[in-house]
């Protein structure tokens, strides 16, 4: 084999086979992050009629007659193994992983969707005392021990959920 050869065949292995398959894994979780999105955009425009907040008791519902409801709503969402190490390149050099910020925006409003459906299926259109609780799972946000972990963020959300007259 001549040097030219051997230089196209180390070319080919170490620099265009991790090209590709890097944007692929790119490509591959965009577009699922993408048909999340949408997902998470129809249904909060489904369920846009159902107020949620956080106060203790909003105007109305000392009066509301009905019966309240405990809801609730769990959401973990995973990142891929692209935006994973990304996520451990940033670690490095520090900063806001914007990455890690949108995987728990969306873990937030999944779960948020998840727990108005479940007032609606109670019949009730409106939600109080909404409160949520985030967190990483493993300690993956820290970085820690990151042998063959993918970043995965859990949202657990809960509110009382009342009929509005």
């Amino acid at each position: 084999m001549n040097e030219e050869a051997k230089a196209l065949q180390l070319l080919l292995v170490y620099v265009v086979l991790p090209t590709v398959v890097l944007f692929t894994g790119w490509a591959a979780g965009h577009i699922a992050e993408l048909r999340h999105e949408k997902s998470l955009r129809r249904r909060e425009d489904e369920l846009r009629d159902i107020e949620a907040t956080t106060t203790h008791a909003p105007e109305g519902f000392a009066e509301c007659g009905g019966t309240c409801s405990l809801v609730s709503g769990e959401a973990v969402v995973g990142s891929d193994a692209f935006k994973s190490w990304v996520f451990s390149l940033k670690n490095v050099v520090g900063g806001e992983s914007r990455t890690f910020t949108r995987l728990f925006d969306r873990a937030r409003r999944e779960a948020l969707v998840r727990m108005k459906e479940q007032a609606r299926a109670l019949g009730c259109n409106a939600i109080c005392n909404v409160r949520f609780d985030c967190a990483d799972i493993g300690g993956n946000a820290t970085g820690a021990n990151r042998k063959s972990r993918l970043n995965m963020a859990v949202a657990l959300v809960s509110g009382t959920a009342w009929r509005r007259g």
